[in-house]
């Protein structure tokens, strides 16, 4: 049984981020940060925090800037991934002792950043060392996905199925007509996500998704033109565990070719669910998690 939540405030880059402690950090007990993606907020792990031992993990949850209780940056530049990563390191300094190690977990775009975070590792000062191991769900690294783009070879028609997949982001891109969308039409959009994943249903979005949503766009406008255009390839020594469900109407396997590459420990696994297998599968994703984390702890 978990204890009562701790909520705090944590301030980032000018902002101020929403943060739940679901279980006290304690001695002997492994760190686990999970973060989520679009048009979610944090409650979207709930699930997942239940199924997981509270009295083994200090497990803590954020609400990503833009989403929930935290800031809503100024600007479309306020969306950046380096000031989500800035915002990781935050709360990882704010939450888990000086020295200590943590366990990080992504779902969609919570995953997309924490991809930058693994990343950085290799070279930032405040992240070398600190990183036990990442779990990635349903989000792909960006730096990846803009080398795959550039090499096609034996991979262009599951590339081009993957553009198919990926028609919201380019018409996140138009300006205005999507927060009208998401401002005015909630009820149609929410049965309409809802549909392409049955079995999570639509309950967990709750009253801020207009508003999570809308502001979350900037996440796409901020970034995905500008980090397609190719920068370092992603390499990691963090140990990473890809969670891959294989009805994911947003994101294909092909995403994931040659990750063995990047990541220096790399295990891939998948799942019959769909992209929301937080919602509809929270225990069998809380034993990955649990078990990834007990393989590197310490």
């Amino acid at each position: 049984m978990h204890q009562p939540v701790t909520e705090r405030r944590v301030s980032s880059t000018g902002l101020s981020l929403n943060v739940r402690e679901h279980s006290a950090s304690g001695p002997g007990k492994e760190h686990l940060v999970l973060v989520h993606g679009y048009p979610d907020q944090q409650d979207m792990w709930d699930s997942v925090v239940d199924a997981l031992d509270g009295a083994a993990f200090h497990i803590v949850t954020y609400d990503v800037r833009g989403a929930g209780g935290s800031d809503v940056p100024p600007s479309k530049d306020g969306y950046r991934t380096e000031l989500l990563v800035e915002d990781l390191i935050a709360v990882v300094a704010a939450t888990v002792p000086e020295g200590e190690r943590v366990h990080l977990v992504g779902h969609d775009w919570g995953s997309v950043q924490l991809w930058d975070v693994v990343a950085a590792a290799g070279y930032d000062a405040r992240l070398k060392g600190r990183l036990a191991s990442f779990t990635s769900i349903s989000g792909p690294p960006l730096d990846h996905v803009a080398h795959l783009s550039r090499n096609l070879q034996g991979r262009r028609l599951r590339m081009l199925n993957q553009a198919a997949h990926s028609w919201y982001v380019y018409a996140f891109h138009v300006p205005v007509i999507p927060e009208i969308v998401w401002t005015r039409q909630n009820t149609l959009v929410r049965k309409a996500m809802a549909a392409l994943d049955r079995r999570a249903g639509h309950s967990h979005w709750g009253p801020e998704l207009a508003r999570n949503a809308a502001n979350g766009l900037n996440l796409y406008r901020a970034n995905m033109l500008r980090r397609m255009k190719g920068g370092a390839e992603l390499r990691t020594d963090v140990p990473v565990q890809v969670v891959v469900p294989t009805q994911d109407k947003f994101v294909t396997d092909v995403l994931f070719d040659d990750l063995d590459q990047a990541c220096s420990e790399l295990t891939l696994v998948k799942i019959e669910a769909g992209h929301w297998v937080t919602r509809s599968h929270p225990r069998q994703v809380a034993n990955l998690i649990s078990a990834h984390v007990r393989a590197h702890a310490g």
